[in-house]
């Protein structure tokens, strides 16, 4: 929230700013809540959701659009680290996503790049779910 109220203040156009995006990073666990394992995390990764979509609306006139992505399990660090503490976790997890297959960084990355394309200019308040086809409500 603090960084996004700094890039507003660079970015509004009433501040002298030409606009801009800003593009916040979510998780499936906003929607499922994480129960068991990561709910302190779910729920800020919910809060962040929420406030996706009411900061777009309150800067769009400014020319910033503000979007999130919402990935679901990515090979990270964290990744690894739950591939050695807990291996039939993380299989089953796999298991559950359509695509048979956990995203790459280069998955949420493009998705990214894009929010912050001109091809997005329209796009402004919504939540871009990249769970490979897992449903995680």
């Amino acid at each position: 929230m603090i960084c996004s109220r700094e890039a507003v203040k660079r970015m509004a156009r009433k501040h002298g700013g030409q606009g801009g995006d800003i593009v916040n990073i979510s998780s499936g666990a906003a929607r499922t809540g994480a129960p068991g394992v990561f709910v302190h995390y779910a729920a800020t990764k919910g809060g962040l959701d929420v406030f996706t979509t009411g900061l777009a609306k309150e800067v769009a006139k400014e020319g910033i659009r503000v979007n999130a992505v919402r990935p679901g399990y990515v090979r990270t660090e964290m990744y690894e680290e739950d591939l050695r503490q807990s291996p039939d976790w993380v299989r089953a997890n796999i298991a559950s996503i359509p695509v048979g297959r956990i995203a790459e960084v280069r998955d949420v990355s493009a998705v990214v790049l894009w929010l912050m394309s001109e091809e997005a200019s329209y796009v402004t308040g919504s939540i871009v779910d990249i769970s490979g086809g897992r449903v995680t409500q």
